[in-house]
């Protein structure tokens, strides 16, 4: 009985990784877990069989994204329908734990190849599993309409180590993630080796016996059958340290020091409105709150009032007479030179979810001048159903309505380029790296993160954005409706409206605060290796390791198929 107990105990904590990892992001926040979390996984890859691999690599994804999605309910006691609700949260889980489970696959299949010679294991722990693991992110980031959502390097930057991302985006920051986690699970390999040998050879003298899948075309482990030699046990140890530390070493490099002499001022006002999400209406009226809100700030004369996500909706569509009234209207009451926002706009047959920046005409300053951003990268299911340009029936099907995508483009303010993101679109790193490719000064984030208020969504959400400053060299200000407000700098200097303290934010409340931002000068502008880049080198490597993955099996098919 105490065996079985122990047996069961066993396969329960197979699944601790999962746990450790979810407990790396909010509402836990313990963001060193995610150096560790999954070295019991990695350790299993390296000796198991590919199907082993897969199943378990795939049941751990599928608890970290069930935990750390758990925000998806929220919408239920916003107005969603808790059907629709809970079956998107079931799914989508499920889709990302594919992810997981491909990356347990695949590095199973290099380890069986990798075990015959010290410098294949030395190449699998180097460069296939962490390019493995980042090509399977970036994947995820872009494919079906892209979820980048909780990549390891998110959890790394906001631990004080997001200066790598500078040289690959937040992916280098994966990267070096899952080398702390190889090294943890080289270092167990050498420890248990001796154990799983005396272990094997208690089986084969019939001492012991254990269950053995016939299905498994991996019996034994593939450590034991690698003759690591004496002297080499410590190189896989400190060469990924060392790889680690010249990525962020290089990194910094190209973190800016923003001094008087580099920089220019922006003063913005930013304000937090806090209006519910479209299947409520609002308790207050607009004009209310946004007096109040204003008055606050209004002593600062602000250059620029920056809003949320959908805050021109209350008053009306984008373009129109009454819009931009209301924008007259909160640039009297601030003295600022110009206001930006997002909101609905309709063009023809077209609807889009835009930002729209007024400001002063230059040649008649009695008159408002108007930009407009349309929103890029549309959130599948939310703004539109795939295929409802074809079926226009599936246009019902879409909570706020069928959406059009915009053309990637920077609005100018004085003088100043900024490049805008609407909602999910400040977790998309290619689109932002874009923006600082076509000369973006600054980087403005608005969200309405209302349809998850009171859940871990807001602060999660936050956490996906901040990486974008270092990968860009660019200052984030940003303004979130229920959710965090405030700017935030490439060297991880913060301000966050709510608190003057690292983790503290005003959430689900209404609130205003005034910052004056740090913007780069033309001469002093860096231009990252991400900008230069952009995914292409990491792409072309993951390709090579995919293809060296995939050959082996097809290899190892053949070779059955002809014995």
């Amino acid at each position: 009985m105490i065996k079985r107990f122990l047996k069961t105990l066993s396969k329960v904590a197979w699944f601790i990784p999962g746990f450790l990892l979810w407990a790396s992001y909010p509402p836990i926040s313990e963001r060193t877990d995610v150096f560790f979390a999954l070295a019991p996984l990695i350790w299993f890859a390296r000796n198991r069989s590919p199907r082993e691999s897969f199943k378990l690599w795939f049941l751990n994804g599928f608890l970290f994204w069930v935990g750390t999605l758990a925000w998806m309910p929220a919408i239920v006691k916003n107005g969603g329908p808790w059907y629709l609700v809970v079956l998107g949260w079931g799914a989508l889980a499920a889709y990302c734990a594919l992810y997981f489970g491909a990356f347990g696959y695949l590095s199973s299949q290099i380890w069986d190849r990798a075990k015959d010679a010290y410098w294949k294991r030395l190449l699998a722990i180097l460069i296939a599993e962490p390019i493995l693991w980042a090509g399977l992110e970036i994947l995820r980031s872009r494919l079906m309409g892209g979820f980048a959502w909780n990549q390891l390097g998110v959890a790394a930057h906001n631990s004080g180590f997001g200066a790598g991302s500078s040289l690959g985006g937040v992916y280098v920051l994966s990267i070096m993630a899952i080398l702390v986690n190889g090294t943890i699970a080289s270092i167990a390999e050498r420890v248990l080796a001796p154990w799983l040998k005396r272990r094997k050879k208690r089986v084969e003298l019939g001492e012991e016996t254990i269950e053995i899948d016939e299905k498994d075309d991996v019996q034994s482990t593939k450590s034991e059958e690698t003759n690591i030699p004496r002297w080499a046990r410590s190189v896989e140890t400190i060469l990924p340290m060392l790889i680690i530390f010249a990525l962020h070493s290089c990194g910094k490099t190209y973190i800016p020091k923003y001094t008087s002499e580099n920089s220019k001022s922006l003063s913005v006002g930013l304000i937090q409105r806090n209006f519910p999400c479209a299947f409520k209406a609002a308790d207050k009226e607009p004009w209310v709150v946004y007096e109040e809100l204003l008055s606050r700030v209004v002593s600062k004369s602000p250059d620029l009032i920056v809003l949320g996500e959908s805050a021109f909706s209350e008053f009306n569509m984008i373009g129109s007479y009454r819009c931009e009234e209301w924008a007259r209207w909160m640039m009297k009451k601030s003295n600022a030179k110009g206001v930006l926002g997002g909101g609905c706009r309709i063009d023809k047959d077209d609807t889009y979810n835009s930002a729209a920046l007024y400001q002063y005409d230059k040649i008649d300053p009695k008159k408002l001048s108007l930009q407009v951003y349309d929103k890029v990268h549309l959130v599948p299911f939310g703004e539109y159903i795939p295929g409802d340009k074809l079926i226009p029936a599936l246009q019902k099907l879409a909570p706020v309505g069928s959406c059009s995508s915009g053309e990637e483009k920077l609005l100018d303010f004085d003088g100043i380029k900024l490049g805008v993101a609407i909602c999910f679109e400040d977790t998309d790193s290619a689109l932002i790296r874009r923006f600082a490719e076509m000369g973006a000064d600054a980087l403005i984030f608005i969200t309405n993160d209302s349809w998850f208020s009171e859940s871990d969504e807001t602060v999660q959400h936050v956490w996906q954005a901040t990486p974008r400053a270092s990968e860009t060299a660019l200052p984030i200000i940003r303004v979130g409706n229920s959710g965090v407000t405030g700017v935030y700098y490439p060297d991880g200097s913060i301000w966050w409206l709510g608190g003057d303290k690292k983790g503290e934010y005003l959430l689900d409340k209404p609130g205003c605060g005034y910052a004056r931002v740090a913007i780069p000068r033309q001469s002093a502008k860096i231009l990252t290796p991400y900008v230069k880049y952009g995914d292409k080198p990491l792409l072309i490597l993951f390709m090579l390791v995919l293809l060296f993955a995939i050959n082996h099996r097809f290899l190892n098919i053949w070779y059955n198929l002809r014995q």
